[in-house]
């Protein structure tokens, strides 16, 4: 039996497996097992686990379709959430997570009032890199977006349209073939950016080996990046995703950006 806890910031959720749990397993067909959300428990990825100290982790991320991503944005302030309930920890203390994008230092904020375990955790993201970038879709459309990277890759498309259509296609389907897109070897990770003013933007997101989820941590702070850097938007900016909003601060190009969102514990249980 493989131990593991179910976490969610914003809707985007994961699994927590300790890596003595998954030692006997393939990570990779491991996570698309357990993310199955029909066969599986269901999750956008698997957050493998290991304590390196009191306050301290390190952790290894798997999406649901088994490839390796290096960090979650929104993973990464769930594992905080757990490791608060472990250590009973109080507003204002500090954990050390490394990931495969680097050390991630989290603050917790505060915990959140009801019947689930659930806190507001502020997350230093690294320093954002960011460049224009246009690409040519199957059917000979241009669009026009800017790579960023916040520790992993991503690329932003900024749109208009309430519906989010980009060449008169759904974001959906635009967003599965910029994933793809030869221009990526890697693949990247698609955001869609609508501003609303200068201090709110919302967004829709289709992650690298999950596809459309209802939130993204890296990619609220790569939009972000986009619109502070490109649009004139102000910090601190607020993000709203189909799965709720999160608040980004940065003081611009060479500067950490901040990542300030809800993380709340689900589920404990076992899976064969």
């Amino acid at each position: 039996m493989i131990p593991f806890i179910k976490a969610h910031a914003c809707g985007n959720d994961f699994l927590i497996v300790t890596e003595e749990a998954a030692a006997n397993h393939d990570r990779a067909d491991l996570a698309r097992r357990l993310c199955q959300r029909n066969t599986g428990i269901g999750a956008d990825g698997v957050e493998f686990f290991s304590w390196t100290g009191p306050h301290s982790c390190r952790v290894r991320l798997h999406n649901a379709d088994g490839s390796v991503a290096e960090i979650s944005g929104n993973g990464t302030r769930c594992v905080a959430a757990w490791m608060a309930h472990s250590l009973g920890s109080k507003a204002g203390e500090k954990l050390r997570i490394s990931t495969d994008a680097g050390l991630r230092l989290c603050r917790i904020d505060q915990l959140l009032p009801g019947e689930e375990f659930a806190v507001e955790v502020t997350a230093g993201m690294g320093v954002p890199t960011f460049v224009p970038h246009t690409l040519k879709l199957i059917d000979g459309s241009e669009v026009v977006g800017v790579e960023v990277s916040t520790g992993n890759p991503h690329f932003v498309v900024l749109v208009e349209d309430t519906s989010f259509t980009v060449a008169s296609k759904p974001w959906q389907t635009v967003g599965a073939e910029i994933c793809t897109h030869r221009d990526f070897p890697q693949q990247t990770n698609v955001e869609f950016v609508r501003i609303i003013n200068e201090h709110e933007i919302k967004i829709r997101v289709v992650e690298r080996g999950v596809g459309p989820t209802a939130s993204s941590g890296t990619g609220t702070a790569a939009a972000a990046t986009a619109a502070l850097a490109l649009r004139r938007c102000v910090s601190p900016l607020r993000v709203v995703a189909p799965g709720g909003a999160q608040t980004v601060a940065w003081g611009g190009p060479g500067k950490e950006l901040f990542l300030t969102g809800s993380a709340a514990l689900i589920a404990r249980g076992e899976a064969w």
